[in-house]
């Protein structure tokens, strides 16, 4: 079957039936952000995950976005479509080398971007996003030491603003550290009008090379809030889509045409379909895990309110 309405039209009969809720971040395909009852970036969907009343939730994403929603909702099925839709980002750290890390630094805060897993949630003090890393940092005692993993790009951008003493991890999204000044330069020439945002998990100097620094939820309050009518986007390519949509009398162009995240792109109207079908691939964090990894999560969230 290949037809996308007749496609879109069975998950929207089989979602009221199984009392579901469709999560889909910013970065994943156009039929699948067009299905979502929620689209956002990882705070707004970890928001949405932690106050729906529904009963199933799928989660158009990847694994950690689904854990996540584990942590936040464990008497709630949460379904990932793609089984398989992992974040090298990550992957870049495990919990045994995040507590090997703490042990050389006793004492020290641990702050742990959303994108890392429920293991090393578990052994963090608060979780950030790209969206309130600053918030987050600012909110912890002054004058302790803050352990910030796995982003280096992110931790060095927050640890800038925040002018906080940091222990940065060395781990990098390989969509975003491929994005270069080089791309910038050359799309700028293109479209010499148009304002430069990007992503914090880019390069500090392609940062530097930015009229904006903001994370997906973000880029779309900068493009509306704007009065430029073109924009260059540093970040996967898939967020042209949404900007696109919300603005529709301006253009977006993407700061690296291959700036493609395979894992964003496996979720597919089929295995959406199959997922609520068969009430199946299920992600659900362990109780032991969950309850450690909880504190951390609500923690941020609780900064929100």
């Amino acid at each position: 079957m290949n037809n996308s309405k007749e496609l879109a039209d069975k998950i929207s009969k089989l979602k009221k039936e199984r009392k579901a809720v469709l999560l889909v971040h910013n970065y994943q395909r156009p039929e699948i952000q067009d299905i979502g009852d929620f689209t956002g970036d990882s705070l707004a969907l970890s928001r949405q995950a932690s106050t729906t009343d529904a009963k199933v939730i799928v989660f158009c994403g990847v694994r950690f976005m689904a854990e996540t929603a584990s942590i936040l909702c464990p008497d709630k099925t949460v379904l990932l479509p793609a089984f398989g839709a992992g974040c090298p980002l990550a992957d870049k750290i495990t919990a045994e080398q995040l507590r090997k890390l703490k042990s050389e630094h006793p004492g020290a805060e641990v702050v742990s971007y959303v994108n890392s897993s429920a293991e090393v949630k578990a052994e963090s003090t608060i979780i950030c996003t790209s969206a309130n890393s600053i918030k987050v940092v600012n909110s912890l005692p002054a004058g302790k030491e803050i352990i910030f993993v796995p982003d280096r790009n992110l931790g060095l951008y927050t640890a800038e603003k925040t002018k906080r003493k940091m222990v940065i991890w060395d781990g990098g999204c390989p969509i975003h550290t491929e994005i270069t000044v080089e791309d910038i330069k050359q799309q700028s020439k293109k479209y010499p009008s148009a304002k430069v945002m990007v992503h914090p998990e880019c390069n500090p100097e392609v940062l530097a090379a930015a009229d904006a620094v903001v994370s997906t939820g973000g880029m779309l309050k900068y493009a509306a809030e704007n009065p430029a009518t073109e924009f260059i986007v540093g970040t996967e390519t898939s967020m042209l889509y949404p900007l696109a949509k919300s603005q529709p009398g301006k253009k977006f162009y993407p700061a690296r045409e291959k700036a493609v995240c395979e894992d964003m792109q496996k979720t597919t109207l089929e295995l959406v379909l199959s997922a609520l079908e068969k009430m199946s691939p299920e992600i659900k964090v362990k109780d032991e895990i969950r309850a450690k990894a909880v504190k951390a999560v609500r923690r941020m969230l609780d900064l929100e309110k």
